[in-house]
């Protein structure tokens, strides 16, 4: 893989679930990570949860930023979570 693709801004983004869940995760890419979650079954959790509706991204400055925030992210609770989408 270019490496370059790593420098580059990241994204991470919460998206409701068909179910109700919130997904949390990171994309370079927001608009075709959620097509993706929505058409194939790539992702384990999503793949019977769909459809995906996007309700939140932040922009971070690389992917290592972004992993750090998702996993931060993916630790709030549900209300939490929330209120960083109203934000």
């Amino acid at each position: 893989m270019d490496k370059g693709i790593y420098e580059e801004p990241w994204f991470v983004y919460i998206a409701r679930c068909g179910d109700g869940s919130l997904y949390v995760g990171i994309s370079n890419n927001v608009e075709r990570r959620i097509y993706e979650h929505n058409t194939t079954d790539k992702c384990r959790y999503t793949r019977f949860r769909k459809p995906l509706v996007l309700l939140h991204q932040e922009l971070c400055s690389d992917y290592n930023t972004a992993r750090k925030r998702e996993n931060e992210v993916k630790r709030f609770s549900r209300q939490k979570k929330l209120a960083l989408i109203c934000r």
